[in-house]
C-alpha cells in the first residue's frame, strides 16, 4: 500500500512539472508573440514567429533570433540588423530567465519600456545604432550578473543612468554617441571591474570626478571626448593602472597635462587633441614605452618637444600641431624606428630637421609647415618607400631638392611653396604614378621644367610660380588627363600654347601671368 502511495504522488509529481514547464514554455511564445505585435518588420523577418497548428510545446525556441535554456526558456533574443521598428512592450519584462539581448542597427525610434528594470537575470544588452529617445530606463543595475551595456549611437537624453553603478559585475559601459547630459555619476567608482568606458559624443559637463577614475583600476579603454567638461585631467589618473586607450579629445579641457600620466605604463593610445591644455608636455611621458599614439594637437602647449620624446620607441603616430611649441625638433627622433606619422605644423619651431630622418622610420606623412624651419631637407625621408603626403611649406628650408624625392614612388603630395629651395627641379616627378599635388611656387628654383612632367597620368594640381625658371613651356604638359590647374606665373618662360584646349579635358585653371618672356598662342 505504502508503495503504491510513493508510486501515485511520484506520477503526481511528474504530471506537475510537466504541467508547469508546458505553461511556462507556452507563457514564453504567448510573450514573443505580443512583441512581434507592437513591432515593424517591413522584411518579414520574423515570419517563423507563429505557434503550429498542433501547438508544439518549445517551437518558439527555434524561431528566428531566440535561444532557449533546456526547458524552454528564452535566454538569448537577438533581434538585431533587422530592419525593425515601433515601440518595445511592458510585454518583455515577462522573459524572467533572459540572458541576453540584441535590438542593434534597427530603426526603433521610441522609448524604452521601465520594465526593462525587471530583466534582472540579463547579463548582455545591446541597443546599440538605433534612434531610442528620451531617458535611459533606471533599474538595470539591479541586475547582479550585467557585465555588458551598449546603448551607443541613439538619441537618449536626460542625465546618464546613475543605478548602473550597482551593476557592479560591468565590465564593459557604452553609452557614445548620445545627448546624454549632466556630470559623469560618483556611482561608476563601484564599477571596480570595468574594462570599458565610452561615454564620447555626449552633451555631459561638469569635471571628470577624480574619486570615479581613481576607483576603476580595471579599465583599459576609456573614451570621453566630444563632451563638455570643466577643468583639466585629474592627477588621480594615475591609478588607472590597467589603461591601455585613452581618448578625452574635444572635450574642453584646460589645465596641464598630468606628469602623473607617465605611471599609465600600459597606454599604446593618448588622444588628448582639441582641448585648451597649456604648459609643457611632461617629460614623463617618456616612460610610456608601449604607447603607439600620441595625439596632442590644437591645445596652448609650449615650451621644447622634450629629448625624452626619442625613448617611445613603439610610437608610430606623433602629432603635435597646432600648438605653441618653440625649439627645435630633437635628433633622437629619428631613431623612432616604426614612426609613420609625423605633425608639427603651425608651432614655432625652429632650426633644422634630423639629417637621418625618414633612414630608419616607415614615414607615410610628414608635415612640419607653417613653422620657422630652416636647412636642408633630409635625403632619406623616402628611405622606407612609404611616404605619401610631404608637406613643408611656410618655413625657411633651403638647399637643393633632393633627388631622392622624385624617386619616391609612393608620393601623393608634395607641397613646399613659401620656402627658400634653390637649385633646378630634379627629374622624375612626372614619372611618379600617385603623384597629384607638386607644389613648388615662391622659392628661388632654377632651369628648365623638368620634360618628364608632361608623362604624367596622375597629377591633378601643379604650381612652380615665383621661381627664376628660365624654361620652355612643354604644351605637352597641359595634356595631362588629369590636370586641372597648371600655375606657372612670374617665371621666364617662352614657347608656344595651344589655342585650342580640346586635348585637356580635366584643365580649368592655368597660369602663365608676369612671365619676362610671355609665350605665344598659335
Amino acid at each position: 500500500m505504502i508503495k503504491s502511495k510513493n508510486k501515485l504522488f511520484l506520477l503526481f509529481l511528474l504530471f506537475s512539472c510537466n504541467y508547469i514547464s508546458s505553461f511556462s514554455t507556452n507563457n514564453e511564445a504567448s510573450l514573443l508573440l505580443s512583441i512581434k505585435a507592437t513591432l515593424i518588420d517591413p522584411l518579414d523577418n520574423l515570419r517563423d514567429w507563429k505557434l503550429p497548428e498542433n501547438d508544439v510545446s518549445s517551437s518558439h525556441c527555434r524561431w528566428s533570433g531566440v535561444v532557449c535554456s533546456y526547458n524552454g526558456m528564452v535566454e538569448n533574443l537577438d533581434l538585431s540588423n533587422m530592419n525593425l521598428s515601433g515601440k518595445l512592450p511592458d510585454a518583455i519584462h515577462g522573459l524572467t530567465s533572459l540572458r541576453h539581448l540584441n535590438l542593434s542597427c534597427n530603426d526603433f525610434a521610441s522609448p524604452l519600456p521601465t520594465s526593462f528594470s525587471n530583466l534582472t537575470a540579463l547579463e548582455t544588452i545591446d541597443l546599440s545604432q538605433n534612434y531610442f529617445i528620451d531617458a535611459f530606463p533606471p533599474g538595470l543595475g539591479l541586475a547582479q550578473r550585467l557585465v555588458s551595456v551598449n546603448a551607443s549611437g541613439n538619441n537618449f537624453s536626460s542625465p546618464l543612468p546613475d543605478d548602473l553603478g550597482n551593476a557592479t559585475s560591468l565590465v564593459s559601459l557604452d553609452l557614445r554617441g548620445n545627448f546624454f547630459q549632466g556630470s559623469i555619476p560618483r556611482s561608476y567608482r563601484k564599477l571596480v571591474s570595468l574594462k570599458f568606458l565610452g561615454l564620447s559624443g555626449n552633451n555631459l559637463t561638469g569635471e571628470i570626478p577624480a574619486e570615479v577614475v581613481a576607483q576603476l583600476p580595471s579599465l583599459e579603454t576609456m573614451i570621453l571626448g566630444y563632451n563638455a567638461f570643466d577643468g583639466g585631467i585629474p592627477p588621480e589618473f594615475s591609478n588607472l593602472t590597467s589603461l591601455k586607450y585613452l581618448d578625452i579629445a574635444i572635450a574642453n579641457l584646460s589645465g596641464p597635462i598630468p606628469p602623473e600620466i607617465g605611471r599609465l605604463i600600459h597606454l599604446t593610445t593618448v588622444f588628448l587633441y582639441q582641448n585648451n591644455l597649456e604648459g609643457k608636455i611632461p617629460a614623463e611621458m617618456a616612460k610610456l614605452g608601449e604607447l603607439q599614439f600620441l595625439d596632442v594637437s590644437d591645445n596652448m602647449l609650449s615650451g621644447e618637444i622634450p629629448a625624452e620624446m626619442a625613448q617611445l620607441k613603439n610610437l608610430r603616430l606623433l602629432n603635435l600641431m597646432g600648438n605653441k611649441l618653440t625649439g627645435s625638433v630633437p635628433p633622437g627622433i629619428s631613431g623612432l624606428d616604426q614612426l609613420q606619422v609625423l605633425e608639427l605644423w603651425n608651432n614655432s619651431l625652429s632650426g633644422a630637421l634630423p639629417a637621418d630622418l625618414g633612414e630608419k622610420a616607415p614615414l607615410q606623412w610628414l608635415d612640419v609647415s607653417s613653422n620657422m624651419f630652416s636647412g636642408p631637407i633630409p635625403a632619406s625621408l623616402c628611405n622606407a618607400g612609404s611616404l605619401t603626403k610631404l608637406i613643408l611649406f611656410n618655413n625657411a628650408f633651403s638647399g637643393p631638392i633632393p633627388d631622392t624625392l622624385s624617386r619616391c614612388g609612393s608620393l601623393v603630395r608634395v607641397r613646399m611653396h613659401n620656402n627658400h629651395f634653390s637649385g633646378a627641379i630634379p627629374a622624375g616627378f612626372g614619372r611618379l604614378g600617385r603623384l597629384q599635388r607638386l607644389e613648388l611656387a615662391n622659392n628661388s628654383l632654377v632651369g628648365q621644367i623638368p620634360p618628364d612632367l608632361s608623362a604624367s597620368s596622375s597629377l591633378s594640381f601643379i604650381d612652380l610660380s615665383r621661381n627664376q625658371l628660365r624654361s620652355t613651356l612643354l604644351s605637352s604638359i597641359l595634356s595631362i588627363p588629369t590636370l586641372q590647374n597648371f600655375i606657372a606665373s612670374r617665371n621666364s618662360l617662352f614657347g608656344e600654347i595651344p589655342n585650342l584646349f580640346q586635348d585637356c579635358p580635366e584643365l580649368s585653371v592655368l597660369d602663365l601671368s608676369s612671365t619676362v618672356s610671355p609665350a605665344t598662342f598659335r
